[in-house]
């Protein structure tokens, strides 16, 4: 049966440059490995080459010496507020959110919510390969926060690329 109530992991971080800079940053699933320490590659399946609600994507992840591909779908796209993708194999959904602050500054914030619960293959992986469910969720944060400083380390560079 699958963990229903799984924990909302969310972090936050204000970043000193305009939304329109961060959303280019964050608003193309496929440069998430410059992001994520668990992400290597990402593609978008069916030779799409347009990101936006329905596009389909596969990701090369990895934890230590484990390496697994997932497949997500975006399932909320709203450009310079929102983008939001659900992991097929384990149910999970990932968003950042944009919300414009004073002085053409943002606030970003990533989260990973389960509104399905966390699948039984996910979870049955996580127990056997890393360490848990517990200490998977301790990774998941630390990955999160480097995340978001590097999306803040990009954007704040004068000649950030959009």
């Amino acid at each position: 049966m699958p963990l229903a109530h799984a924990e909302l992991l969310r972090d936050t971080i204000d970043i000193e440059a305009p939304p329109d800079r961060v959303w280019g940053l964050i608003s193309d699933v496929r440069h998430m490995s410059r992001w994520s320490p668990q992400v290597d590659s990402v593609r978008l399946r069916d030779g799409v080459d347009q990101i936006g609600p329905g596009t389909e994507f596969t990701n090369l992840n990895h934890e230590g010496e484990l390496r697994w591909t997932t497949h997500g779908t975006i399932v909320r796209f709203t450009p310079e507020q929102e983008i939001a993708f659900r992991i097929e194999e384990n149910w999970t959904i990932w968003s950042f959110r944009i919300t414009p602050l004073p002085d053409d500054r943002t606030r970003l914030i990533q989260r990973r919510g389960t509104p399905d619960g966390i699948s039984d293959y996910s979870l049955d992986v996580t127990e056997r390969y890393l360490g848990g469910q517990q200490a998977f969720t301790h990774i998941l944060r630390a990955g999160m926060r480097q995340t978001l400083q590097r999306i803040k380390a990009a954007a704040e560079q004068p000649d950030a690329a959009v």
